[in-house]
């Protein structure tokens, strides 16, 4: 009888290891999709500011306002806070240029933040990450 108490224990012991662990695996695998959602979201808002870019008669106004509004459409919270820059008349081979849109977004883990934080408050894995994504077409003549 003492044996299967032992047993016992040792099985209350591993599933209280292992089940935090597994838990944890499960939220990374949440976030880090829902890191590259965010990512796929901002290459097309930038390749969308782009087509905007190259359009003559468009001012930068314009390519920041589709870009905002491509990443409210993807759901994407705090979109307002990204730095988007426009930069047109980059040298391409012969007489042609192009322009660039560049979006710089601060991404930030939802539960993977304040696990890190429980474990080392000093660490700065918990701040916001920031994510770039840029995306370069050829302005029409």
């Amino acid at each position: 009888m003492n044996r299967f108490r032992s047993q016992k224990g040792a099985a209350l012991l591993e599933a209280a290891i292992t089940v935090p662990i597994i838990l944890l695996i499960c939220v990374g695998i949440f976030e880090f999709g829902r890191a590259y959602q965010t990512w796929q979201v901002l290459t097309n808002a930038a390749r969308e500011g782009a087509r905007a870019a190259v359009i003559q008669g468009t001012t930068d106004a314009d390519v920041t306002l589709r870009v905002r509004n491509y990443m409210q459409g993807g759901a994407l919270p705090n979109y307002n806070s990204a730095t988007i820059t426009i930069n047109h008349g980059i040298p391409l081979t012969g007489p042609d240029t192009a322009s660039q849109v560049q979006i710089n977004y601060p991404f930030q883990f939802i539960v993977l933040n304040p696990v890190v934080r429980l474990i080392s408050r000093s660490s700065t894995v918990g701040a916001p990450i920031t994510m770039t994504s840029s995306a370069v077409m050829r302005n029409e003549s």
